[in-house]
């Protein structure tokens, strides 16, 4: 079965300080996060990776990993997020629009290039080689909408609070995500809870609906952004599909604010000092 990653890297990164944040190093070595997104997916069976992208990051994607995943041997594809990618009625939407229309909007500017199974994941998350297995499994024994579950503890930065979707199911089936502000290591919530950390597993009949909803938001005001945890959430109340938490037990890992940067190399170093991955792939 061809399997597609679709990693969205089209954010601008606002709280981590300047800089194109996605191709932050994160090893001696020079590998980004992305270099390790893929080659967790590569060994789970992934042949194929779109980058969501702005078109003018193109050029410094292509030179820091999009040749050398060419030569990795997996297809490569780029995909561009752009203000005006709106259904035509609601152009006029676009004119004082400064900022992408979020991670739905991101997902949709893939479709031309998803003709498969697909696994969306952020360009600047650390997700381990759980998740990407588990979603793999699911999806290849005929499984339809899925994501990945992390355990919230596993999820912090000690740099500062993050949002977080709290996934409330039942038997195994996602029923809400809760999206809650201001989490730190200190409040008080339900460390082991699950939450969505935008990694989905979708087929390709998924962007049918994604495209409708886009139009449901606009005509709704077109106010915000149309995001994939929201949208699902509505999905879900309409019971117009099911979803599957998987649950994922490794660390998390993101470039969330610029003082996290020291802390992910320093996990990621452990890592291949463990064996989990090789100084060069």
């Amino acid at each position: 079965m061809d399997l597609t990653l679709l990693i969205m890297a089209a954010g601008i990164g606002s709280r981590f300080g300047g800089g194109i944040k996605q191709l932050e190093p994160v090893d001696a070595r020079g590998h980004i996060i992305m270099d390790y997104s893929i080659y967790d997916a590569m060994v789970a069976g992934f042949n194929k990776v779109v980058f969501v992208i702005r078109k003018d990051l193109l050029a410094d994607f292509d030179a820091v990993i999009g040749q050398r995943m060419k030569n990795k041997g997996i297809q490569i594809e780029y995909a561009f997020q752009e203000i005006e990618d709106v259904p035509e009625k609601y152009k006029e939407k676009t004119i004082n629009r400064t900022k992408p229309w979020g991670t739905g909007q991101a997902i949709l500017a893939a479709r031309k290039a998803i003709n498969s199974p697909f696994v969306v994941i952020n360009a600047d998350d650390y997700y381990g080689k759980e998740g990407f297995v588990k979603l793999v499994e699911y999806l290849k024994n005929g499984g339809d909408c899925c994501m990945a579950g992390f355990v919230l503890k596993n999820t912090l930065s000690d740099n500062g609070t993050v949002t977080r979707g709290i996934c409330v199911e039942e038997d195994g089936w996602l029923k809400e995500v809760v999206e809650t502000k201001e989490i730190s290591k200190d409040t008080e919530l339900d460390m082991e809870s699950l939450v969505s950390m935008n990694m989905w597993g979708l087929r390709p009949e998924f962007m049918d609906l994604l495209e409708k909803g886009f139009v449901e938001f606009f005509e709704n005001g077109g106010q915000g952004e149309f995001l994939i945890p929201t949208y699902i959430g509505e999905l879900l109340e309409k019971k117009a599909i099911d979803v599957k938490v998987l649950k994922s037990n490794d660390t998390w890992y993101g470039m969330t604010y610029k003082e996290d940067g020291p802390a992910v190399r320093e996990n990621i170093e452990r890592l291949v000092k463990e064996g989990l991955y090789p100084e060069e792939f």
